[in-house]
């Protein structure tokens, strides 16, 4: 029984250390120990005792001024590990740099991770606009065209568990009704393409087309997005196409032969 409880704690603070590293973003990347007890819900001497043993590690580093932890050099290395064996990142880089330079807008790749669609490669235009974007980022899948390409092409268990989550509201033309999204995801998978105007943000039109592995599974999305006075209405189709035809060529190299 000791043994068996001296287990359980053990994995509880792999769990613990796990959800502290994972809650810092682009967008707060720096934080106090007061901060990740709050949003966790973790003691405070919980989160201290983790995150010495972090920083032991290299895997956080607390700036002696301000008090605040960030993440460290040795999630670095690891990350430099992570892109130089994923195959879509080397595959499709020479691919995203012809498409900005053909269509003039950023790109993206993203897959679905834990329901949320998470970005892992960006190349941006000449004339980039602040999209909120980055490498990491994460975005819920029915308000995005990546994410919508993405849901499209997976299993119905996957698309309950988005449902049951919840369609929140972040701008007028957001879909939050579960039998529209259901029907327009069915549009998505039949045109091989999918487009979100204003559905995440006001002035942001984004165009995504699915990529496929040797096996012919849907594995990523390529998009591109930009603002909506570049990306008008009766453009759409052609970039789609363009978009289409370099997550093709993507497909292609990581060995899909259609």
């Amino acid at each position: 029984m000791e043994l068996k409880n001296q287990e359980d704690s053990h994995l509880s603070s792999v769990k613990n250390a796990l959800r502290i590293l994972k809650s810092f973003t682009m967008d707060q990347p720096e934080k106090k120990i007061s901060d990740l007890s709050a949003s966790l819900g973790l003691n405070k001497s919980t989160v201290s005792r983790t995150m010495t043993t972090l920083a032991s590690e290299g895997f956080v580093y607390k700036d002696p001024e301000s008090k605040k932890y960030r993440l460290g050099l040795s999630i670095l290395s690891l990350s430099g590990i992570v892109n130089s064996n994923m195959d879509i990142y080397r595959e499709s880089q020479p691919v995203l740099n012809k498409l900005v330079e053909t269509i003039g807008e950023t790109a993206h790749i993203s897959v679905l991770d834990n329901l949320d669609v998470i970005y892992l490669q960006k190349v941006e235009c000449n004339h980039p606009v602040r999209f909120l974007t980055h490498i990491g980022k994460r975005n819920p899948p029915y308000c995005t065209s990546s994410g919508k390409v993405l849901l499209a092409f997976s299993n119905e268990e996957v698309l309950e568990q988005v449902l049951e989550k919840g369609l929140k509201k972040f701008t007028k033309n957001t879909i939050t009704s579960p039998e529209k999204l259901r029907t327009h995801l069915k549009q998505v998978k039949e045109s091989g393409y999918a487009s979100s105007a204003e559905e995440i943000l006001e002035g942001v039109t984004s165009i995504a087309a699915p990529i496929y592995d040797y096996r012919g599974k849907v594995i990523a999305a390529l998009s591109v997005v930009g603002p909506m006075q570049r990306i008008l209405p009766q453009k759409i189709p052609g970039y789609a196409k363009k978009v289409i035809s370099a997550a093709k060529e993507i497909s292609m190299r990581m060995g899909y032969r259609g």
